[in-house]
């Protein structure tokens, strides 16, 4: 589908049925073969050793989907904003959260609502100078969508954090970290995908912690006293 714009590519899915790419993607990768286990084999075994694989695939990947510059805009976008919304539905609510306890870590203003219908209200409502983080695997979650979307209108800052490059979130970002597999086969993009989510937050952190410099330090050892009281 090179060089083709990018209506007519929907155009064409819709006379297939389909709402769009995405879910012809989705769909496809879906109702392909799946490898079957040999008989005799130890389906317990072959698990692990095919979730271990597709987590090793997706890392080594990373590289090449990754955009350093790209990082290096979203953690200088967050550094610069007053106010920083994280969003995540379903699975990637336990990327959203991890993004929102690390970014709150280093002494930025967080809020990560679980509840969709109070991210969407919270995204209404941001001001100009703040940014608003969106995780989602697909890039095609509705209610995390809708929120980025309310968040663009208000003129904040939209940070993506996806595995799929066109994507109904990707088109309101204003930038986006490329990270996850796209295969659906055997249900583990799902599990590599956050995964490669996670190390990207980590990345994501370590740069913001860069620039940041002092303030985040002492942030840092503020929430290290905290945490080490909870600690036996």
């Amino acid at each position: 589908m090179a060089h083709t714009a990018p209506s007519s590519v929907i155009r064409a899915c819709q006379r297939l049925g389909f709402r769009g790419y995405q879910e012809v993607k989705i769909t496809a990768a879906r109702e392909a073969p799946r490898p079957t286990t040999p008989q005799g084999a130890d389906p317990t075994s072959r698990a692990l050793a095919d979730t271990v694989q597709a987590a090793r695939e997706t890392l080594d990947g990373l590289s090449a989907t990754v955009s350093p510059d790209h990082l290096r805009t979203a953690a200088e976008a967050l550094h610069g904003a007053s106010r920083i919304l994280v969003i995540g539905a379903g699975l990637s609510t336990a990327v959203a959260t991890d993004v929102a306890y690390r970014l709150r870590a280093l002494g930025c203003a967080v809020d990560a609502p679980t509840d969709p219908l109070t991210a969407e209200v919270g995204a209404s409502l941001l001001p100009a100078d703040a940014v608003c983080l969106a995780v989602s695997h697909t890039g095609s979650t509705r209610t995390t969508v809708d929120a980025a979307r309310r968040a663009h209108a208000r003129g904040a800052t939209v940070i993506s954090l996806t595995s799929y490059a066109r994507s109904p979130l990707t088109e309101t970002s204003q930038c986006t970290l490329l990270a996850g597999g796209q295969d659906l086969t055997l249900g583990l993009e799902a599990v590599a995908g956050r995964l490669a989510h996670l190390v990207v937050v980590d990345a994501l952190a370590l740069t913001l912690l860069a620039l940041r410099g002092s303030d985040a330090q002492q942030a840092l050892a503020r929430s290290a006293e905290v945490t080490a009281a909870h600690a036996y």
